[in-house]
């Protein structure tokens, strides 16, 4: 169903299009006014002939071409030509030969193939309509040079046009291409942060569960929590599926603040101690500011369980009027980076959506300890 706003868009399209119809049937209909008579293109000097049969013939071949210049641009100038032609050598002087230097332009900007060759045809077949014109009329020579450079300036705004339109195709192109890249950059780091995230916390109790044999309640909380860890990282990915779906953003958003609960609940559960705090009121209007929040947390977390498994965690979120602030502290060695054998790309991905929404982003050991700390600062309003 076409929106509101394509359609003044589709219409100027379409207007781009055919406005040259109304003009061809406008110049073939002022070749009956007789005040528009002999008031036409005059090459060659011939005395202007009276009004016959030849041209309303001469007119038609001159005008109503034009209604295909788009689809066939060199037939159209061709019969326009051979109307130019008999307009000229018999005296007519009608005002349809204006639309000789239009042909010419469509051809120019519409022909794909051969376009140097059809070049050097039409000059060729421009020489014996001037001689004869030359012979039997009584203009100098100049004056069809000149008209020769006229017809040229049309080429040429012809082959400008062309190439202002090929130019134009292309950036259309690599706008494309630009915004279905940086939408797969960012669902690719929407399933790494979802996913790297519930599967470590899968795998940390999985492996707790092995040395729970003999104490079945607590190997069943573990598995429950397995289980658990499970169902939400299907509820995480259907949400991200969810932003593919056109009619993503009707429904109702799960606040961030619950949505952080359950990530600190969930890590607790897989073993890792973690300490939560909130402080301000979330702005009304936060943009990408909350998701990228979450983000950071669940990417700290993350690497919590991985490097630093059963060691203290802190998480500590404020929201500001125009900013939030995330800080995230873990005891013990924690990761130099984003840990051994780790591939960086989480911290990295982090910092790249700080960036973008015009924040701070650091990762690594306080000065006066050996906690491992990611703090990030991101503004509200923004959008990745």
């Amino acid at each position: 169903m076409i929106g509101i706003r394509q359609v003044p868009e589709r219409a100027r399209s379409l207007v781009g299009r055919v406005w040259y119809v109304p003009l061809a049937l406008m110049l073939f209909a002022a070749t009956f006014v007789p005040a528009l008579r002999g008031n036409g293109t005059e090459l060659g000097g011939l005395p202007t002939r009276s009004f016959d049969a030849l041209a309303v013939v001469a007119a038609a071949l001159q005008s109503l071409p034009l209604i295909g210049r788009r689809r066939w641009p060199v037939i159209c100038f061709t019969l326009v030509l051979l109307g130019f032609s008999l307009d000229q050598l018999r005296g007519y002087h009608l005002l349809a030969g204006t639309a000789l230097p239009i042909a010419l332009l469509a051809v120019a900007a519409y022909l794909e193939k051969h376009r140097r060759a059809t070049a050097l045809a039409l000059s060729a077949a421009y020489v014996p309509l001037a001689v004869a014109l030359h012979r039997i009329g009584d203009d100098p020579v100049e004056e069809f040079v000149t008209f020769y450079l006229a017809m040229s300036l049309a080429w040429a705004l012809g082959t400008w046009f062309r190439s202002t339109q090929a130019a134009e195709r292309e950036r259309r192109a690599r706008i494309a291409e630009d915004t279905r890249t940086a939408e797969r950059t960012r669902i690719a780091r929407e399933l790494h942060d979802v996913v790297t995230h519930h599967v470590t916390a899968m795998v940390v109790q999985a492996e707790a569960a092995r040395y729970l044999t003999a104490a079945p309640d607590r190997l069943d909380q573990s598995l429950t929590a397995v289980t658990d860890t499970g169902r939400r990282a299907i509820s995480d990915l259907r949400h991200l599926l969810d932003l593919l779906n056109p009619d993503h953003g009707t429904e109702a958003k799960e606040p961030t603040v619950g949505r952080l609960l359950t990530l600190v609940e969930q890590t607790r559960r897989a073993g890792q101690p973690v300490e939560f705090a909130e402080d301000g009121t979330p702005a009304q209007s936060t943009g990408s500011a909350d998701l990228v929040a979450y983000r950071v947390v669940q990417e700290a977390l993350t690497n919590a369980l991985k490097y630093a498994h059963g060691s203290r965690t802190s998480v500590r979120v404020r929201h500001g009027e125009k900013e939030i602030t995330v800080e995230v502290g873990t005891d013990g060695s924690g990761p130099r980076t984003e840990g051994p054998g780790g591939s960086g790309k989480g911290l990295a991905g982090l910092r790249e959506r700080v960036d973008v929404l015009g924040g701070d982003f650091s990762a690594g050991r306080r000065a006066e300890g050996g906690d491992f700390v990611v703090r990030a600062r991101i503004p509200a309003g923004g959008s990745v």
